[in-house]
């Protein structure tokens, strides 16, 4: 945790990704060209949702007016063009993340349908009374409910790994947690609140070489930094389109291959069979025996867009560019008296700061930005509550980063900050 002085930030350009300037990125944003309370629109709640490049847009536009039909069913021509979209688009998103093979991409609502299905489905099959599930402290309620659910079913445990002052897990509790044997170990890439990266890496080694089973909640990861599933050995990554520039409304389940083949269904209905009769059915093959009813085929293709853009970007550039603008805004906020930030050193986080201002309420800050300086921030307990409790805490604000987003917007942040502590007399 690390409370702020009176240092100004020396004064920095802004990073460009090769090929294409900062300037030349934001105008393929439409919505970053608008103005709220007459004032430029600055957007810095990425991590929440990000905002859609104009080629997203257009992509989904272009199936709605020219092929737009059902996909799996049809024999005819624009049916078939449907169905070549989206699977071009799951292609696109199984070489994104390095997987194998592209079955082994299922299309679900969002990251988290995509943990409830592994809950519902391998959970159900493999956890039993006794097992112990492994999670932590910083995760998301989407990467504790499930579990929390499934515990409750089954008659299984649930332990948790602690977080440091600073927003580290403490590795060496997690080191003695695995020594249980447990039959699951969910965790998250990168934490929403802290921006802490975890060293996924070595801790998916770690319960591999006890047996156990590893998910990663990859919904702050996958969009910013390169994430490579088979370098990782995991057995199952969660992340949803709309973090990563896609359309909201689909998220993709990573597995391996044999998991997924042993899995039973997490919904029935149709394209999942492979054959019905009144009292029995049989199952499709991957990925479509997860797939039941008709897919989001419009957000898959914008997906598919949202994948491209990035590619061309190439994702170590993204990773670049937010390092240095996460660095600049923790060094900027530093000009705010009385600021406290939550989390980790920028070399250990991602594009993502939380803090709290004085006694000033995190709601009450984010609608004075929003009013006063045309931020967006978000403001609560960010889908975190017991990390909230962690820290003693019922709120934060949280100014998140993407692609587009400038030093100068941080430099409207920080004014934004100050105006509040006068309209608040510090």
């Amino acid at each position: 945790m690390v409370t702020s002085n009176n240092t100004t930030p020396a004064n920095t350009t802004n990073a460009t990704l090769p090929a294409r300037t900062l300037a030349e990125i934001r105008q393929d944003f439409p919505i970053l060209a608008r103005q709220v309370h007459g004032k430029p629109f600055v957007y810095l709640d990425s991590t929440a949702s990000s905002q859609k490049p104009a080629s997203v847009l257009a992509s989904m536009d272009e199936y709605y007016r020219m092929s737009n039909a059902n996909v799996h069913r049809g024999v005819y021509l624009v049916s078939e063009e449907a169905t070549a979209g989206m699977e071009k688009a799951r292609v696109k998103i199984a070489r994104f993340i390095n997987a194998r093979q592209s079955k082994q991409i299922i299309f679900t609502r969002n990251t988290t349908e995509s943990i409830n299905l592994v809950a519902h489905t391998w959970g159900s099959a493999n956890i039993s009374t006794g097992d112990l599930i492994i999670l932590t402290e910083m995760e998301h309620h989407s990467n504790l409910v499930p579990w929390q659910l499934l515990a409750q079913r089954s008659g299984a445990r649930l332990e948790f790994v602690p977080v440091t002052d600073d927003g580290l897990l403490q590795l060496d509790v997690y080191a003695d947690l695995l020594q249980q044997q447990p039959k699951l170990v969910a965790f998250t890439h990168m934490s929403n609140v802290l921006g802490t990266i975890n060293p996924i890496h070595d801790m998916i080694a770690q319960a591999h070489a006890v047996g156990a089973i590893t998910l990663v909640d990859a919904a702050q990861s996958v969009p910013h930094l390169p994430v490579d599933v088979q370098a990782l050995d995991v057995d199952f990554l969660c992340f949803s389109a709309h973090k990563m520039l896609g359309p909201t409304g689909i998220g993709v389940l990573y597995g391996k291959k044999a998991l997924l083949e042993a899995m039973p269904p997490f919904m029935g209905g149709g394209d999942m069979i492979r054959t019905v009769k009144l009292r029995e059915s049989t199952w499709n093959d991957l990925p479509w025996k997860f797939e039941a009813g008709t897919p989001a085929i419009a957000e898959a293709i914008g997906f598919g867009a949202a994948i491209d853009y990035l590619s061309a970007l190439v994702m170590e550039n993204v990773r670049q560019h937010e390092r240095e603008i996460t660095s600049y805004a923790l060094q900027a906020l530093k000009a705010v008296p009385d600021l406290t930030i939550y989390g980790p050193d920028a070399d250990q986080r991602g594009g993502v700061i939380s803090f709290t201002l004085g006694d000033i309420h995190p709601h009450d800050l984010a609608s004075i930005l929003d009013q006063e300086v045309g931020v967006a921030i978000r403001a609560g307990h960010h889908c975190a509550q017991p990390l909230m409790e962690r820290y003693n805490l019922a709120a934060t604000a949280r100014a998140s980063f993407y692609i587009y987003t400038s030093t100068q917007e941080v430099d409207i942040l920080v004014q934004g900050l100050q105006k509040a502590q006068q309209i608040f007399h510090f």
